[in-house]
């Protein structure tokens, strides 16, 4: 009876080894070879932008357009051969794809060949600025991962009660825009001729903001103005208090982690002595 194999298994043990090595290199930082790709890595996503910061001055395009056009497009062709490689090297393809590094990593590529259909697409590479979020696995700030963990764990769990206060607001914004609507218009103020005008009106009130491009002109109106400048500062505090709420009921001791990262399931957190991924139970 011929042995049914695994959906994972790899008839080539020259296959395997590669991808093993591909994968300790390019998603490690323990190893020598691993934290020499990402400090390269780091060094061309800085140049990278610093090439798209440059083009986008008019003197430097006039006189290096074209080499910057051609590095552009050699940093996107190394680039799209590493997400490649990323992707060749995990065992589960789709999970890192749409994991957060992984569509991180692809949106760095897509603006260039975007750019090819429409102009001006190229400059929002700049997003390649958040592949430098892997520096705290390279340079051994990996404790800094284990307080982002921590911040993400209290904003997933003050998730309902930021909602109750972001419908607490847009509440808020729709009746004094509505109120000045109904005052200012009557006045002959053609600056809150329309209730979504007053509603910007609000936000940006507010909020403490204060463009100054939408202003009221009347006793009421200044009133109103003056009543949601002081209802924005006494909301401000509230977000930042639900966070810190929860940041302190959720801490918890928490062991060192390390940069290994699972082969699997494509994440990372595991503790120093972890043998198998806390998230899928694969072997680390």
């Amino acid at each position: 009876m011929a042995r049914r194999k695994h959906p994972h298994y790899d008839p080539s043990p020259d296959a395997a080894n590669w991808r093993r090595r591909t994968h300790e290199i390019i998603f490690e930082a323990d190893t020598p070879a691993g934290k020499a790709f990402d400090i390269v890595l780091i060094v061309a996503i800085l140049l990278s932008v610093l090439v798209i910061m440059l083009d986008t001055v008019g003197r430097f395009h006039e006189r290096f357009g074209l080499g910057f056009y051609i590095l552009e497009w050699f940093f996107t062709v190394l680039f799209t051969v590493e997400y490649v490689l990323r992707l060749m090297s995990v065992r589960r393809p789709l999970r890192y794809a749409f994991s957060f590094f992984g569509l991180v990593d692809l949106l760095s590529i897509l603006p260039t060949y975007i750019g090819l259909f429409i102009p001006g697409a190229h400059e929002l590479m700049v997003i390649r600025m958040l592949r430098l979020l892997r520096i705290f696995r390279v340079f051994k700030l990996v404790r800094f991962l284990g307080e982002a963990d921590a911040l993400k764990e209290a904003i997933v769990s003050a998730r309902h009660k930021i909602a109750v206060f972001l419908t607490t607001v847009l509440i808020i914004v729709t009746i004094m825009g509505a109120l000045m609507h109904v005052v200012e218009s009557q006045y002959g103020n053609d600056q809150f001729s329309s209730l979504p005008e007053s509603m910007y009106w609000a936000i940006v009130t507010m909020t403490t903001v204060g463009y100054g491009d939408i202003t009221p002109d009347t006793a009421v109106g200044k009133f109103l103005s003056a009543t949601m400048m002081i209802i924005g500062y006494s909301l401000i505090i509230i977000p930042t208090g639900i966070i810190s709420a929860e940041m302190a009921a959720s801490h918890k001791r928490r062991s060192e982690i390390s940069t290994q990262h699972c082969p699997h399931c494509s994440r990372d957190g595991h503790d120093r002595d972890a043998r198998f991924c806390k998230y899928c139970g694969g072997g680390l």
